[in-house]
């Protein structure tokens, strides 16, 4: 999970349950070509490696906020369907099991019914508006559910989208397969420094996951490599793509893979619309973007704390609530597309058009800041061109800039207007012609640069000042939901 999780569960008061029952502290993600975040337990901060022959970059999470942590949960099976009055719970989750439990169990604790281990096969409409819905237990024959709202987590099975909306789509820039397992054993990164056992891995209890991401444009070959392993070509071509991070490899050492490896393949998803009459898409159920950077859970309490802001408060028409939500998981989503595939154009160096797979509007809204500094003009221009995505790309993967807290700190003192949090957004020609040959410099304003525009979208404080057709979420308890601006 991403550090801002943490807030969503504060508001609904689990933050406490979370923490004390015991999962590993989440710490940092690394970055190598072609391989998933990988990620482990120590020092709250991340390391981030783009392309093998440069430095990684460091992140202190907790150097301003010593509570700026989360924790890892490993998610194997997917939640059916939640509405306002049942959800699905499937008995095979194991380790990510214990997260959905506890939540699940803290929200019956604060009134909602929970009807456990049902399997939800078709919903009914009146019109557009869904009604009911068609359940299934393992002893008994099919049953029928009434409700008002709808709120589908069905996770990658999104029975709304898939079924009945017929409105997913596949991103075509991101068609990639991923890969992973679980090791036992291995060594440590950085022993004997503040950041010793920092990143590389996901750290679970005993064992770590090790994730690689591969285009799928070169998966054929690269089986076609492997296939000589005629008992178990996926495990073979699984380690020569680990072959390729060599320090990964070193890390591992006599580390022993204790898993079969498993794999995913279409994954990257969204859809035209996540909300309608009496429903609401939230979580994987509506959109999923790719492992790097650990967004599911977040786009997953964002949508489901927009779709109980806007579904039952009745604050303003039914078509003005669906269209926030519409707008406000849409926007999430391509905020952190737009990260994630600047990424993947700086591992790959890839020249690909990707123009196709970014939606217009909600490119407008997410990154209404960085529009006229791109652009360069006060009136925008409101078509999304190619350059000016290209452009966007490129500032947004400066997030992941290879800088250390030590040169943060030095460039802040030597360049305080350039560093100041709340300084004016500048353009990466810009930032060059100030700081010169400076590379330090260079590395460190720019990730301060993407930060101001990307970072809006952590925490809650995007529900209360980010206004949406007219509209924000007014976050109090008691009050929750839809306020005119």
């Amino acid at each position: 999970m991403l550090p801002s999780c943490r807030h969503f569960m504060a508001f609904i008061g689990a933050e406490e349950l979370i923490k004390n029952h015991g999962f590993v502290v989440k710490v940092i993600p690394l970055y190598v070509i072609r391989t998933r975040p990988l990620i482990v337990a120590c020092q709250p901060g991340a390391a981030v490696k783009l392309r093998q022959e440069k430095r990684e970059g460091y992140t202190d999470f907790i150097e301003l906020d010593p509570e700026n942590i989360a924790w890892n949960v490993v998610r194997q099976g997917d939640l059916l369907l939640l509405l306002i009055t049942s959800l699905v719970h499937p008995s095979h989750f194991q380790i990510r099991s214990q997260f959905d439990e506890l939540l699940l169990r803290h929200a019956s604790n604060s009134g909602v019914k929970v009807f456990d281990g049902l399997k939800i096969t078709d919903i009914k409409f009146s019109g557009e508006r869904p009604v009911s819905a068609i359940y299934e237990t393992q002893d008994s024959q099919p049953r029928e559910i009434n409700f008002e709202y709808l709120v589908d987590a069905s996770g990658r099975t999104g029975i709304m989208s898939t079924k009945y909306l017929k409105n997913r789509q596949f991103t075509k820039s991101l068609m990639n397969m991923a890969f992973w397992g679980y090791w036992r054993g291995g060594g440590r990164y950085a022993p004997g420094t503040n950041r010793e056992n920092a990143p590389w891995f996901e750290a679970f209890t005993g064992n770590i996951s090790i994730g690689v991401v591969i285009a799928k444009d070169s998966y054929a070959e690269k089986k076609a490599l492997a296939s000589n392993d005629v008992n178990d070509p996926i495990t073979r071509l699984y380690i020569n793509q680990l072959a390729q991070a060599p320090g990964l490899m070193q890390l591992l050492g006599k580390a022993e893979l204790t898993s079969e490896v498993k794999s995913a393949g279409d994954y990257s998803y969204s859809a035209s619309q996540y909300a309608g009459p009496g429903y609401r898409i939230a979580g994987d159920a509506g959109a999923f973007i790719d492992p790097l950077f650990s967004s599911g859970v977040h786009l997953a309490f964002t949508g489901g704390l927009s779709a109980a802001s806007t579904s039952i408060r009745g604050d303003c028409t039914e078509a003005k609530a669906a269209e926030f939500h519409n707008s406000k998981v849409g926007v999430s989503y391509t905020r952190f597309l737009i990260t994630v595939l600047g990424v993947y154009k700086q591992i790959r160096a890839q020249k690909e058009d990707v123009l196709a797979d970014v939606d217009e509007d909600n490119f407008d809204k997410a990154f209404r800041l960085l529009r006229p500094v791109i652009q360069g003009a006060a009136d925008i221009d409101p078509r999304l061109t190619p350059q000016e995505l290209e452009e966007t790309l490129n500032f947004c993967k400066c997030v992941m800039a290879p800088t250390q807290p030590q040169m943060h700190r030095e460039v802040a003192e030597r360049m305080p207007d350039l560093t100041a949090p709340d300084g004016p957004i500048l353009r990466p020609c810009t930032v060059s012609a100030i700081v010169g040959d400076d590379e330090d410099a260079k590395h460190v304003v720019l990730e301060i640069n993407a930060r101001k525009v990307i970072h809006v979208m952590y925490g809650l404080g995007h529900f209360r000042n980010e206004i949406l057709h007219g509209y924000y979420i007014n976050l109090i308890h008691g009050e929750l939901g839809m306020r005119e601006a």
